[in-house]
């Protein structure tokens, strides 16, 4: 916690080098957190680095309350809603649907799979945000409940309710898509 702060301080005195540090050390996380919550590598990139500019840009200004690690996700995270709610209201999709890789299917088999595979992508796409959130990052992220808490500064208790009516959520739109 001293360590950062001393970075911080440098950084808001011209230290690049001080930057490239804080940079190396939450870039990774940051990442992995951006792609589990928009299942779009670039997208993800492209926020990560919107952080990390606004952070140089206005470090002198800011008050970080707990610890950088919490501010850079809670950027993260700010940033990769303001997106999803763009791309809705501007009913674009979420994410592409992969090619299928060939892996001895048949073409028959490689259409179902691609099918099943827009079907959850929607349907994980019409959940409420926070529930979206918790339940891509702990199933797509392999993050825990605890963690994911920590990041959306709630309880855990919260966190598992939220998982728990996402699926819940998943699976009747799903057995609805399926049944029709």
């Amino acid at each position: 916690m001293l360590n950062e702060k001393i970075l911080i301080w440098k950084v808001k005195h011209g230290c690049t080098d001080s930057l490239r540090r804080i940079y190396d050390a939450h870039k990774d996380d940051l990442l992995t957190l951006a792609n589990a919550l928009l299942n779009d590598r670039n997208a993800a990139e492209d926020i990560v680095h919107d952080v990390f500019v606004s952070f140089a840009n206005s470090v002198g200004k800011l008050h970080i309350r707990k610890s950088l690690a919490a501010y850079l996700r809670s950027s993260v995270r700010n940033l990769a809603r303001d997106r999803f709610r763009s791309q809705k209201r501007h009913s674009e999709k979420l994410s592409q649907v992969r090619p299928a890789e060939a892996d001895g299917n048949t073409p028959d088999e490689l259409a179902c799979q691609k099918e099943s595979e827009l079907l959850l992508r929607n349907a994980i796409a019409q959940l409420p945000y926070e529930q979206r959130e918790v339940v891509v990052l702990h199933l797509r992220g392999g993050l825990t409940f605890g963690r994911i808490a920590a990041i959306q500064e709630v309880s855990i208790n919260t966190v598992q309710g939220r998982y728990r009516y996402g699926l819940d959520k998943l699976r009747s739109m799903l057995n609805g898509q399926v049944s029709k």
